[in-house]
């Protein structure tokens, strides 16, 4: 039996996979079993920031793996605590809570969020403002505060507590927190699922005036968004905005299984002993490779971000067949002529490897793609998209 024979026997059926068995890799090359050699354009969605097999973070998940692969949270370890001083100090934050994925990091928000209202306005201040066409996991809890009724039809009763207003309406978000006992608004400045979508500055500027005026917690998902893939730090702050809780993972970890929440000066001090935890949460191997990620996410590097950001923008929006192209930096999506899958099926069919959200080509290369291989497959896409 092959491997994907294998998987199709004993794997879970919830992945519609193409049918590439990826062997191995190198920065934004990967291979597959019969040898073809592909551009990955979406870095595990979003994951595998400085690509495949990349030198300075294996380096760094190696020497962590010489000394200790993993304690429990009653110990310290110095992976753990140096990755959360190097993420406040860069942000201004002032605690981080270790998690292992998305999902879970914005369940901590979602905890904090709670516990901060309940605790100076009364436990019947729970709801969270959403935005519609958001998307923030796949837990029970996380499904509740995605604002797109399709995931939500086959897991009912979902958690309750969760109100959706409109993105890029004020109006709307001012009338759900009138109309509810709120204690947050949560958003994400790119909806990337639902259809790498990008916010108004405007709107995201007026949402943080809200939480201020009505003593709400300010949550920015910055699951997707975040560690350099808008060309900012995290995509916040891009806006002029200051959230009082911030959430990540994807890309944090290049590869291994990482999230986090972090909180302000407002929510530090929200959670004490015992009111959250996560028995992998800071494992150290991750933490290592996470910072060997940051550290690196320099202005100079950010700068180049940008640039490549602008040139897929610059080079796709005016191209034959395709109709838009949105997103932030190289977090792209692409509104084609052609109905996506053939365009997709066409780019895996010349040696390009991309990703859709709803009906748009999703593109979330490695950041430091090179120029001339980002050139090549942005080649590839237009081809497919003219036909």
């Amino acid at each position: 039996m092959g491997f994907i024979d294998i998987d199709k026997q004993y794997v879970a059926n919830t992945y519609a996979r193409f049918p590439i068995e990826i062997v191995n890799g190198k920065g934004s090359l990967l291979y597959s079993a019969d040898g073809k050699e592909y551009i990955d354009m979406g870095s595990g969605i979003g994951v595998t920031a400085f690509g495949i097999s990349d030198d300075i973070w294996k380096d760094a998940v190696i020497a962590q793996l010489n000394k200790v692969q993993h304690t429990s949270n009653l110990y310290y370890t110095e992976p753990c605590a140096n990755l959360a001083k190097m993420l406040c100090e860069r942000t201004g934050m002032k605690k981080v809570f270790f998690a292992n994925s998305g999902a879970e990091a914005n369940e901590c928000a979602i905890k904090v969020a709670r516990k901060y209202a309940a605790d100076k306005k009364g436990q019947d201040y729970n709801v969270i403002i959403t935005l519609k066409n958001s998307f923030h996991g796949r837990t029970l809890t996380t499904l509740a505060a995605t604002g797109q009724d399709k995931f939500h039809e086959l897991f009912q009763p979902l958690t309750g507590g969760f109100v959706h207003a409109t993105a890029n309406d004020l109006g709307s978000v001012e009338k759900a927190v009138k109309e509810n006992k709120a204690c947050a608004v949560m958003i994400e400045c790119v909806q990337g699922e639902g259809g790498v979508i990008g916010l108004d500055k405007e709107f995201v500027q007026g949402v943080e005036k809200i939480c201020k005026d009505n003593d709400l917690v300010f949550i920015v998902d910055e699951v997707q968004t975040g560690n350099g893939r808008t060309g900012a730090l995290y995509a916040y702050m891009n806006y002029g905005v200051k959230p009082d809780v911030v959430s990540t993972a994807k890309g944090l970890g290049g590869g291994l299984p990482i999230g986090l929440c972090m909180m302000n000066e407002k929510t530090q001090s929200v959670l004490g002993f015992g009111d959250h935890g996560s028995t992998f949460g800071g494992n150290p191997v991750c933490a290592a490779g996470a910072i060997s990620i940051v550290e690196r996410l320099t202005d100079e590097f950010l700068n180049e971000v940008k640039v490549k950001g602008e040139y897929v923008f610059n080079t796709l929006k005016n191209a034959k067949g395709i109709e838009s192209v949105s997103g932030m930096g190289l977090m792209v999506g692409i509104k084609t002529t052609r109905p996506v899958k053939e365009v997709l099926s066409e780019c895996i069919e010349n040696g390009v490897l991309c990703l859709t959200a709803k009906d748009k080509l999703r593109l979330l290369p490695a950041l430091n793609i090179p120029m001339e291989m980002l050139k090549k497959a942005v080649e590839v896409i237009m081809v497919a998209a003219a036909k």
